[in-house]
């Protein structure tokens, strides 16, 4: 039996990737931190198949017991403050959790003596202000958020391992992933929630920011299947996840509305508040290395992924306010 080591696991892409590798049996470990409320409700369906141990990526002691308690076969590093918004407000703990913690994940398993495979979770966010487009493995970074230069550290440091100490390490940069158990903090949970209320009388309005952001936008459940065949290849590398397709919050926000029958247009307040000191106007990736090499594409298009979150929301907001 395979063993694998989920850090974040109660966040949507560890979720997802939970219930991928019990179905292939594997004995999944979840690291948790020792002193957070943790909320279960993403893997509240599967939370009995599951280990858990604590630790912290702040503290390398924590990683290198989890690490040698699980003695695992391969690590997804997941965890990370993963908001861009709260970067800006958090930039020196940002900088610490999803840049130097990663330095604590590799060292935990380098010192292991283990035969480990490792995934870091690299996000399109590195790209920032492109410099080319669409993005793929070989472009240049230019993040525009604390958040986009420590993805960028925790990118690096990975390929930096890899190549120092012959470490099975990959770095997955994935756009944008989304899905019904997404945080309610980001742009397209907040729009699909807001939709929900709205078209069940408890909200009249909803307030954004830049609505001509773009961005690839695929499904998490998609997404995580693609870290798994990263680390089942022979050799390590690193790869491109996305769709392809480039659409703006403003279509994210029709498409969403259309499905209830209303029109965005009579409920969207723009507001300054919500846009971001250093905008990221646009993100599109190519994952042509994926699918020749992974033999990896997405299955969900943009507008069954969105149609399925707002239905989610319905229900859930249903549930809650009745």
């Amino acid at each position: 039996m395979k063993k694998a080591l989920i850090t974040g696991i109660t966040g949507q892409d560890g979720s997802y990737l939970a219930d991928l590798l019990l179905s292939k049996g594997y004995k999944v470990y979840g690291l948790k931190r020792r002193t957070a409320t943790e909320n279960y409700e993403n893997i509240k369906h599967i939370k009995d198949e599951i280990d858990f141990l604590s630790g912290d990526l702040r503290d390398l002691t924590s990683l290198t017991e989890a690490v040698k308690v699980a003695k695992a076969d391969e690590v997804y590093n997941l965890a990370a403050q993963s908001y861009v918004g709260d970067s800006w407000k958090q930039p020196i703990y940002t900088g610490e959790v999803t840049g130097l913690g990663v330095t604590n994940m590799l060292e935990a398993i380098r010192l292991s003596n283990l035969n480990v495979r490792f995934y870091q979770a690299s996000s399109s966010e590195m790209f920032g202000k492109v410099v080319e487009t669409p993005q793929t493995e070989k472009t240049p970074f230019y993040p525009r958020s604390p958040y986009g230069v420590a993805k960028v550290y925790g990118h690096w440091i990975t390929v930096n391992y890899r190549e120092s100490f012959n470490l099975f390490a990959c770095s997955g940069i994935l756009f944008n992933h989304e899905s019904p158990r997404r945080g309610i903090e980001f742009v397209t949970r907040k729009v699909t929630d807001a939709v929900a209320k709205i078209k069940l009388g408890l909200q009249n309005e909803l307030r954004l920011g830049n609505l001509d952001s773009k961005r690839d936008w695929g499904f998490a459940g998609d997404y995580v299947e693609a870290m798994w065949k990263m680390l089942q290849q022979q050799n390590p590398d690193d790869y491109v996840i996305a769709t392809g397709e480039t659409h703006t919050v403003k279509e994210w926000v029709q498409t969403a509305f259309n499905y209830v029958g209303l029109k965005w247009e009579n409920y969207v307040i723009g507001d300054p508040k919500f846009f971001r000191p250093a905008e990221v106007d646009l993100l599109i990736g190519n994952p042509q290395k994926a699918k020749r090499q992974l033999d990896w594409e997405p299955k969900v298009s943009f507008k069954t992924l969105i149609e399925m979150m707002v239905e989610e929301d319905l229900k859930r907001n249903s549930k809650k306010y009745s």
